[in-house]
């Protein structure tokens, strides 16, 4: 199991990508993309998400899981908003 606190630092390495827009990055290429395109992404990995959850294995439903929390990273960023908002109001339903 990481140690290491990877979702804050995924998020620094996005706003950096949102800010530099670096040629040659996808999350850049997102970003010039914008919502519409990251909306599609996110759906996509939902659905790769139950098809790997139906019958393609725990690595399978795990590397789709990852998928998705980055798409949603980038979703949020470009909103604005952060992580730790997300982390807030799971703190606020289960206090």
């Amino acid at each position: 199991m990481p140690t290491s606190p990877i979702l804050p630092q995924l998020e620094s390495i996005i706003q950096a990508r949102k800010k530099d827009m670096p040629e040659g990055s996808y999350t850049a290429f997102l970003f010039r993309s914008g919502e519409n395109e990251i909306l599609k992404k996110i759906g996509e990995e939902a659905v790769e998400i139950i098809i790997a959850a139906k019958g393609e294995g725990n690595e399978r439903l795990i590397y789709e899981s990852a998928d998705l929390i980055y798409h949603l990273l980038v979703l949020l960023a470009a909103r604005g908003l952060h992580w730790e908002q997300v982390e807030v109001e799971l703190a606020r339903r289960f206090a």
